[in-house]
């Protein structure tokens, strides 16, 4: 009697150990598949990409784009947000299976996530307000410039060499916030995404302005774990099937005016 129990207890480990093994190789598309949705996270005051009406939903250029990718593929996306600082280890811990939130494509971040192909052109420009006579990055010279912490921006700034001459660079968890201090007078200038700055000189009338100058070019991506190759390539294809139907530039249009999808 003891040897069959012994042996029905090892057969239902040896199950179970087969089951989770199952489950553990599972790619991220195949696991996406089974619960019938894809996460996506992203920093829901990052406005005109992601962020909340005044009903409070999450809205934006992206979140229009991921709920046409989910719908081509036939399931559903939940809109996670997080911490901007942290998504790295959000993404490569699992709580989410994608960053889609005007996510600048940088050396550093293709060291710890894989990109989509590129879909926005953007540039990190210089906001102040409209009475500021700076117009060139050597005029923050001594000054005090917000960024948004881990962002493009910061990493702009850091690279050029107005840094070492800059009176402080300030962090902010969000842009709202270092926007905010801007017009309070708190610091001098904001480095911000082009996108985003002039979406919100068109909400926020004859309170900033750009300066000519701006720290260069960069594009957008998606921002998915290095390991899904497979995830990612699906989310290329759809992407360019909505671009060769039109549908990538009716969206555009809608958020932008005009189509200023890359492809």
């Amino acid at each position: 009697m003891k040897k069959i129990i012994v042996l029905l207890v090892a057969f239902a480990l040896s199950f179970g150990l087969i089951s989770c093994s199952s489950t553990k190789d599972l790619t991220t598309w195949e696991k996406i598949q089974e619960q019938g949705y894809f996460v996506v996270g992203l920093d829901d005051t990052f406005a005109p990409m992601g962020f909340r009406d005044d009903a409070g939903n999450v809205v934006g250029f992206d979140v229009d784009l991921a709920k046409e990718v989910a719908k081509r593929l036939g399931v559903n996306v939940i809109f996670q947000p997080i911490d901007w600082d942290s998504k790295a280890f959000e993404l490569n811990s699992g709580t989410i299976d994608m960053i889609w939130n005007g996510l600048t494509i940088t050396d550093s971040r293709l060291l710890e996530m894989s990109f989509s192909n590129p879909y926005l052109a953007n540039r990190q420009i210089v906001i102040t307000n409209n009475d500021s006579t700076i117009d060139t990055i050597s005029d923050l010279s001594g000054l005090k410039v917000g960024v948004q912490i881990s962002s493009a921006s910061e990493e702009a700034v850091n690279a050029n060499d107005i840094v070492s001459s800059i009176g402080e660079l300030v962090k902010y968890d969000t842009y709202t916030q270092a926007l905010f201090d801007l017009k309070n007078g708190t610091i001098d200038a904001v480095v911000i995404d082009e996108i985003m700055g002039r979406y919100m000189l068109t909400q926020i009338e004859d309170t900033y302005k750009i300066a000519t100058e701006d720290f260069g070019t960069e594009e957008y991506g998606i921002g998915f774990r290095l390991e899904d190759t497979e995830l990612r390539d699906l989310f290329n294809q759809t992407l360019q099937a909505m671009v060769d139907d039109g549908t990538a530039a009716q969206i555009s249009m809608t958020w932008f005016g005009e189509n200023i999808f890359l492809n």
